[in-house]
């Protein structure tokens, strides 16, 4: 029996305090509760899905790397990361699959420091400012990549 196709949902630095983190930008839900929506989503895409945090760019950069043998796709909400980690950018031009840049807000309605993304040019698309439904959108972006692709079993 095949496995069914795995994504790495990673989330960057101080993700881990949304639902108390300035939530007129970021709302009130939590990580939890945005890992819960597109494990929910997986799932019905008969997709597998694993979410990790952390606040350390080596820590990230480490996870890539190592997702090449496992996860046939990322979506990576780098917070930000997103605008100045080519430590993060370079990993993820090693990752041989879609790539699914992911925002909760949308930082292009805010600083101007949060336009640009060193992210985006190795990814696959970008989905940013529909909050937790942007989760969801992230894992069915991924599941329409692998199907067209053909890399889904």
């Amino acid at each position: 029996m095949n496995q069914p196709p795995k994504i790495l949902l990673i989330s960057g630095p101080n993700l881990n305090l949304l639902g108390t983190r300035e939530p007129q930008i970021y709302g009130t839900a939590t990580l939890t509760q945005y890992e819960d929506a597109a494990r929910v989503c997986a799932t019905e895409l008969e997709l597998g899905l694993d979410c990790v945090q952390s606040n350390s760019e080596g820590e990230i950069v480490d996870l890539i790397q190592r997702a090449r043998e496992t996860y046939q796709a990322i979506v990576i909400n780098a917070g930000a990361f997103t605008h100045y980690s080519w430590a993060i950018h370079d990993a993820l031009a090693c990752f041989n699959g879609p790539i699914v840049e992911l925002h909760v807000s949308n930082p292009l309605a805010r600083e101007t420091w949060r336009h640009e993304s060193v992210i985006a040019p190795v990814a696959t698309g970008t989905i940013m400012g529909f909050g937790i439904l942007g989760y969801e959108l992230a894992v069915k972006a991924v599941a329409g990549h692998l199907d067209r692709s053909g890399d889904r079993s």
